[in-house]
């Protein structure tokens, strides 16, 4: 993991990306706090379908769809 404040992030942005398309978590620092990680997006394995995963829920609580206590007014 590697670590550059958002000057030195600007002057080798380039060199940072392909970091991270190499596989390495890049952080992006201001004021010596991290904000963001650079990181390669993963592609998703195949196209999700609908209905995919029907049969797989084995547990729902009886009060699932139930307003939690507080929240009365957002419904």
């Amino acid at each position: 993991m590697s670590k550059y404040n958002i000057a030195e992030a600007k002057a080798h942005f380039s060199e940072l990306v392909q970091k991270a398309m190499l596989g390495e978590e890049v952080i992006i620092a201001k004021g010596n706090k991290p904000v963001l990680k650079l990181v390669q997006l993963e592609k998703p394995g195949q196209p999700r379908k609908p209905g995919s995963g029907k049969g797989q829920i084995i547990y729902m609580a009886p009060d699932f769809d139930a307003t939690p206590e507080g929240f009365e007014d957002y419904t």
